[in-house]
């Protein structure tokens, strides 16, 4: 699987896992969680943040680890979410942005209009941006059109844990995409991750399920497996279903009692 690596925006990544770095019980343990997941990729919510803080932060931790994408958790309108990808790229000197443009505080399920609006303008900027958006199909393609980068639908509403909720609409997105896929929110464990990815996506996102678990370490490295298996197992070609049982010993040559 060398060969098979993921490429977004002309950057490479061997690994196919995205990690949050939010709501770990400290810093070392997210240190040690983002290291037993393999992970190249880190998302960070710019706006929880203080960039100038002083002493140990979350960014100084990462800086020259991990390849930072700021996102814009905590947006609830376009110019919010634009304004902040903007103080993102000045702070940390990137172009590359997770466009997250909330709703509402209960489901935090995307505001589909503010999101393209937001994604139009940051594309039109230069940016390369990676939009947070609902699992469905003609919104993906929607922001495939305007210029992002990959798409990345949730499985599930963030932080719920629920597993992949629609894998139909997940599989029609990844058909229909000529751009990465990345499932983003809503998985809770390993074989959510297995799943998402035998359905045929570039990758995934996990926060909540790392950080959030009894030990995040250890589940880093369940996640870090299940996406490795779950790609190879879409590599492979799954048998198909049927409504009978089929044989798997040959009838042929069958010796006779």
């Amino acid at each position: 699987m060398e060969d098979d690596r993921l490429t977004i925006a002309g950057k490479v990544f061997s690994s196919r896992l995205f990690v949050g770095t939010a709501r770990y019980p400290n810093i070392k343990t997210m240190l040690d969680a983002l290291e037993a997941s393999g992970t190249e990729a880190v998302t960070v919510a710019i706006r929880r943040i203080n960039i100038n803080q002083p002493g140990e932060t979350i960014l100084n931790a990462l800086t020259g680890k991990y390849f930072i994408i700021p996102n814009t958790a905590g947006c609830y309108t376009a110019k919010e979410a634009v304004l902040t990808a903007k103080l993102a790229r000045e702070a940390l000197g990137t172009d590359w942005v997770k466009l997250e443009v909330i709703g509402d505080d209960e489901t935090l399920y995307p505001d589909t209009v503010q999101l393209l609006q937001a994604a139009k303008q940051l594309v039109d900027e230069g940016f390369v941006v990676l939009p947070y958006c609902n699992d469905d199909p003609v919104t993906c393609m929607a922001l495939e059109r305007i210029g992002c980068e990959a798409v990345m639908p949730l499985g599930a509403p963030i932080g719920s844990g629920m597993g992949i909720l629609n894998p139909y609409n997940i599989r029609i997105i990844k058909q229909k995409a000529s751009v990465p896929v990345i499932v983003d929110a809503g998985v809770g464990t390993a074989s959510d991750v297995a799943v998402a990815m035998e359905l045929g996506v570039d990758g995934v996102l996990v926060n909540t399920a790392i950080a959030q678990a009894r030990n995040p370490v250890m589940m880093a490295q369940a996640i870090k497996q299940a996406v490795e298996a779950g790609r190879l197992a879409y590599k492979a070609g799954r048998i198909p279903r049927l409504y009978h049982a089929h044989p798997s010993s040959p009838t042929e040559g069958k010796v006779d009692v």
